[in-house]
């Protein structure tokens, strides 16, 4: 324990202490309080002028803020550590005692002065990690936090956490700790893993780290389930090493076994929300089509009694796990078309009203479709690609026709590489015939007639008919549609048509794709689309943002004073 200070002293403490909290610059600290003001005001207006006070421009004013190590290393010399941290182990009872020191403790800790002294004050941060004072117990999270974020030896700091067994009392605090805390724990657990040594602290080659967050789980509520299940999937976004050590040590089985119990709705959709983000990172499917998360997905997507909110959530999670070309060389093809099945299932409920539930299945198969693999399944293996195609030129529903149209873009290629984004053989031919058989069940009659329909609506609509084009323009048979007729040219080819920048970039983007288009092939030599190709090529040399109107240059204007 700290000698604490004695009463005399502990007043005088605290005011310093309150000072140097609240003092924001980063010169050497003031000894008079006229001098603190001036500082302040000078650094303040420098600040505001845009002037970096420190030579770490990276960090803003967020390090604008923080103290530097001269000025940490002044104040220590006029208040040493081991009494600052006597006071908060005292049980002098002076209101507003603890806020003050830890604050203080906090902007010395968040130095890597302050940092250095870390180590050699293990046995304090382990004490306050114990403690029941939330204030305590908050500073020795970010202690934590700040020796493995700014310690120069990163195993040295490892070693700290390791000899003073800070791990599992951090993961207790992640249990205990109110949502503040626990944002603070999950951070600092990330952050040990980024270190090699620090991997192994989570994943012991004995495999007792999953032992011990598996009997967490175990033993808690709803709440400290969802944190644990968030520290998972904080961890498996490290690093392919630390993916593998959760998959080694079974922990993606905690999302199965919650996934898997749907009698609590609330906790269902929670363990599904992390999920979600969980795989949205790139080397996520490699790790979970392994599992059986995605065939407990299709059962959750099939499950009528379930909410539409988490069978929502569902079909997007299995659309992003599809979203990858690794994912159809990992998985079982049954598996796939048991999921379109179970899509097809959604859009084909003529009762189903829930627009959010129908907007996700169309989303989902735009996901799928992003990869040559995935489109070329859901043009050749199912019947399901109809619905997004002829939900594109629907104008029953707005929500879902802008969904279709963005999904429609992605399985025509738009997000894929350009050598990638035509499709071989039946999937082609399939593409082509549904963009034809809808057209002829239509009032237009002819895709060109239907893609015109698309660039005369309002503007998110229009927005997501460009990447239609863009990516069916490679086709031949679209190509001649789009270059015959001249309304859809002058659609995008008008640098007036849309007035904010996403737009102004789609409808470039398309016109830019149509001449590419054109410019390999056979109808490039057609005299009749000879004022097309001259239009389409001033078009894309203007670029996205210049307009045809002549620019006026300023002229000054020189009048006589008016006299009083």
């Amino acid at each position: 324990m700290e000698p604490s200070p004695a009463a005399g002293e502990l007043g005088a403490m605290l005011r310093a202490a309150a000072d140097f909290a609240s003092y924001p610059g980063n010169a050497p600290y003031p000894s008079s309080p006229r001098i603190w003001a001036d500082e302040v005001i000078a650094q303040v207006v420098s600040a505001s002028a845009g002037v970096m006070l420190n030579s770490d421009r990276d960090n803003g004013l967020d390090h604008f803020r923080l103290h530097s190590d001269d000025t940490v290393r002044q104040f220590l010399e006029r208040c040493p550590l081991p009494k600052l941290l006597g006071a908060l182990q005292s049980e002098a009872d002076v209101p507003g005692m603890v806020e003050t020191v830890t604050e203080c403790l906090d902007k010395i800790f968040s130095s890597r002065y302050g940092v250095s002294l870390l180590p050699s004050y293990g046995a304090f941060i382990q004490a306050g990690l114990l403690t029941d004072s939330k204030q305590i117990r908050k500073l020795a999270c970010k202690a934590v936090l700040h020796l493995l974020d700014k310690a120069e030896d990163g195993a040295a700091a490892v070693e700290t956490v390791v000899q003073h067994n800070l791990y599992p009392l951090l993961i207790n605090c992640l249990i205990e700790g109110d949502e503040e805390i626990s944002a603070i724990i999950l951070d600092t657990v990330k952050r040990l893993a980024q270190i090699p040594k620090g991997a192994e602290v989570i994943f012991p080659p004995d495999g007792q780290g999953s032992v011990q967050l598996g009997k967490v789980m175990a033993q808690s509520s709803s709440l400290p389930r969802i944190r644990i299940l968030s520290l998972i999937a904080k961890l498996f976004t490290v690093s392919s090493y630390t993916a593998a050590a959760i998959r080694d040590s079974n922990l993606l089985s905690i999302f199965e076994e919650e996934i898997k119990d749907r009698r609590d709705m609330l906790k269902t959709l929670s363990a599904l929300e992390v999920l979600y983000e969980l795989v949205e990172h790139p080397h996520s499917n490699i790790f979970l089509l392994k599992t059986n998360l995605l065939q407990l997905i299709i059962d959750i997507i099939n499950d009528s009694s379930a909410d539409s909110v988490i069978r929502s959530r569902a079909a997007l999670i299995s659309g992003r796990l599809l979203s990858s070309a690794d994912a159809f060389t990992t998985i079982d093809k049954s598996c796939v078309t048991n999921l379109l099945v179970a899509i097809d299932k959604i859009l084909k409920m003529e009762e189903n009203q829930n627009t959010d539930e129908i907007e996700s299945a169309l989303e989902t198969l735009g996901l799928i479709g992003t990869t040559s693999q995935g489109a070329h399944f859901l043009l050749t293996s199912s019947n399901v690609a109809r619905h997004v195609v002829e939900s594109s030129f629907d104008r029953q529903g707005r929500g879902r026709q802008l969904a279709a149209l963005h999904a429609f873009g992605s399985i025509c290629g738009v997000d894929r590489q350009e050598d990638q984004m035509k499709l071989h053989g039946e999937a082609e031919e399939n593409l082509k015939r549904l963009v034809y058989t809808t057209a002829a069940n239509s009032p237009k009659l002819t895709p060109s007639a239907l893609l015109l329909s698309i660039l005369q609506q309002d503007p998110d609509i229009r927005i997501a008919g460009y990447r239609v084009i863009s990516g069916l323009v490679i086709r031949e048979w679209c190509l001649r549609e789009v270059c015959l007729n001249s309304e859809i040219i002058r659609f995008v080819t008008d640098p007036t048509m849309e007035t904010t920048k996403l737009g102004m970039e789609a409808r470039y983007d398309c016109c830019v794709a149509i001449n590419k288009a054109l410019s390999s092939s056979h109808l490039l030599h057609e005299a009749s689309l000879s004022g097309l190709i001259g239009k389409l090529n001033d078009a894309v040399k203007r670029g996205p943002y210049l307009s045809d109107r002549k620019r006026v240059e300023a002229r000054p204007v020189v009048d006589t004073a008016e006299r009083f």
